[in-house]
């Protein structure tokens, strides 16, 4: 499949996972909904302050499969992180006028309360995204 959302979607991708999250929030909307793990965000600066933690520690991104028309895409991938060897995760995404406007954020939020657990537990603790 291919379409308008899909290449946004793959841009953002690119964009972020190469580390890059100013170039990332490029594609999303001012006024943005996202739907994440640790529950509703509004608006781009919000969305910022949820992604920035998990990019500054991002060491790759894998991409598993991506889908998409010319209003929504799905972006299934996986990373590694400085606190896990395995986060995947996926991102749905409703697009307007090139921007992301809505996205449904999916992650695995277990492995990284067991690293921030141990870490705590060892004494070594630190504040860390996800």
């Amino acid at each position: 499949m291919t379409g308008a959302a899909l290449d946004v979607a793959l841009a953002y991708h690119r964009a972020w996972a190469g580390g890059d999250l100013d170039g990332a929030l490029r594609y999303i909307a001012d006024d943005i909904v996202c739907e994440a793990p640790p529950g509703l965000l509004s608006g781009a600066d919000a969305y910022r302050a949820f992604l920035e933690p998990y990019v500054s520690q991002l060491v790759s991104a894998t991409l598993i499969a991506a889908f998409g028309d010319d209003s929504t895409a799905l972006v299934m991938y996986d990373s590694v992180t400085q606190l896990v060897a395995k986060a995947p995760g996926a991102e749905c995404v409703r697009v307007e006028d090139g921007r992301i406007v809505h996205s449904w954020f999916i992650f695995d939020r277990a492995p990284f309360m067991a690293a921030r657990a141990a870490m705590v537990g060892s004494g070594d603790a630190q504040g860390t995204a996800s």
